[in-house]
């Protein structure tokens, strides 16, 4: 079952992060840069804070109750500078996480909450979605092409000391 998140969601949301969140990153990512970065951004109270923000939109998936995956969407407009370059068509949304545990990876979950945060943007205004995703990650990279975001630019995302190399890529509504 896919759902908007709420904010009794936030523990279960930082749950499936700090278990997905390292799946992503490429290999020579320092562990100690990945728990820092989980502990800035992917915390309790860091859900809590992004449930509250009206500009996004969290949606989250469960198995038996249990949730398994989210998203979250950004309504509004990029203000890093590679990817406003890159992001031509306006207005947009970033497609700023998407996460399923591993054990349901490949049965179409995360295709399904794309879907819900896509429809979001739409009616939410937007005229594209955009994504940053690792450079590195090819599961994912060939995920977002499947689901129609084509790779329009490049950007730099930090983790602990290190900025990795992005794709920036995007879906024209």
């Amino acid at each position: 079952m896919i759902r908007r998140a709420v904010a009794e969601d936030a523990r279960a949301l930082a749950e499936v992060a700090a278990e997905t969140f390292p799946l992503a990153c490429p290999p020579h990512t320092l562990p100690e840069s990945i728990a820092a970065f989980i502990a800035a951004h992917l915390s309790v109270d860091s859900f809590t804070a992004y449930l509250a923000d009206p500009a996004r939109v969290l949606f989250v998936a469960e198995d038996e109750g249990v949730a398994v995956g989210y998203t979250m969407l950004v309504l509004a407009e990029p203000s890093d500078e590679d990817v406003a370059a890159a992001v031509t068509v306006r207005p947009t949304a970033e497609l700023s996480k998407v996460y399923v545990r591993e054990g349901f990876h490949g049965g179409g979950l995360a295709s399904r909450l794309v879907e819900a945060s896509v429809d979001a943007a739409r009616a939410g205004g937007a005229a594209s979605v955009w994504l940053g995703v690792n450079q590195e990650n090819a599961r994912a990279n060939r995920f977002y092409e499947k689901q129609g975001f084509e790779r329009v630019g490049t950007k730099r995302f930090l983790v602990g000391e290190r900025y990795e190399d992005d794709f920036v890529r995007l879906l024209a509504l």
